[in-house]
């Protein structure tokens, strides 16, 4: 398992120790049981956590965030970390991952700040959050018709995205006046940060 790479010290401050804890939690009991590849390893710090933590750039101040499909906790988990005064709620809906990730957050002490809810989207009931994160879930033709609801009139779905970000937006512009998406760009986060920016479609709902 690499080293904490230098920009994880400015991501998460006094929380750095329990940043590298969570990537031993990763590395070990997270490969152990299927949330992480096995090859991912050397890889944890840059392609998982400054990846996940960067996008903190585009979350307000206090914000309630929902991050669905969290799988390993990514998103969720490095945003906490980085960020204190965020609320998470971690909404996955396969159990052995809620048991795994019920485990860490009591291992990192990050309860009452980031709970875990299991259970698919469609099931968890109304919110009305701030921010919707969502990593390699779902093609934004099914992401945002799912996720929109979730968020309050202005608030935003933030969706973790590749190479492929602009033109998956484009390709659903037309159809986002009916899902109440008011605005859809497309945003990099994690300049001179991370070695590889995060690329991140931002939607917000009509207000």
């Amino acid at each position: 398992m690499a080293a904490a790479p230098a920009a994880a010290a400015g991501l998460f401050g006094d929380r750095l120790a329990e940043a590298e804890r969570y990537v031993a939690l990763l590395a070990g009991s997270g490969t152990e049981r299927g949330l992480i590849g096995p090859r991912e390893g050397d890889r944890l710090w840059e392609r998982h956590l400054l990846n996940s933590a960067v996008v903190q750039e585009l979350v307000p101040a206090g914000a309630s965030v929902v991050d669905v499909g969290s799988g390993a906790g990514l998103p969720g988990i490095p945003l906490a970390l980085a960020r204190p005064d965020l609320r998470v709620e971690l909404v996955e809906p396969l159990l052995r991952r809620t048991t795994w990730l019920d485990e860490v957050v009591a291992d990192l002490g990050l309860s009452p700040q980031v709970v875990v809810t299991r259970g698919k989207v469609a099931v968890i009931g109304p919110r009305q959050v701030d921010v919707v994160t969502a990593r390699a879930v779902a093609p934004l033709e099914r992401l945002l018709p799912m996720c929109v609801p979730l968020v309050r009139p202005g608030g935003l779905v933030l969706a973790l995205k590749g190479d492929q970000a602009v033109d998956e937006a484009e390709a659903v512009r037309s159809r986002c006046s009916s899902w109440r998406v008011a605005s859809l760009d497309v945003a990099r986060c994690g300049r001179g940060v991370s070695a590889e920016e995060t690329t991140v479609v931002v939607a917000r709902r009509v207000g």
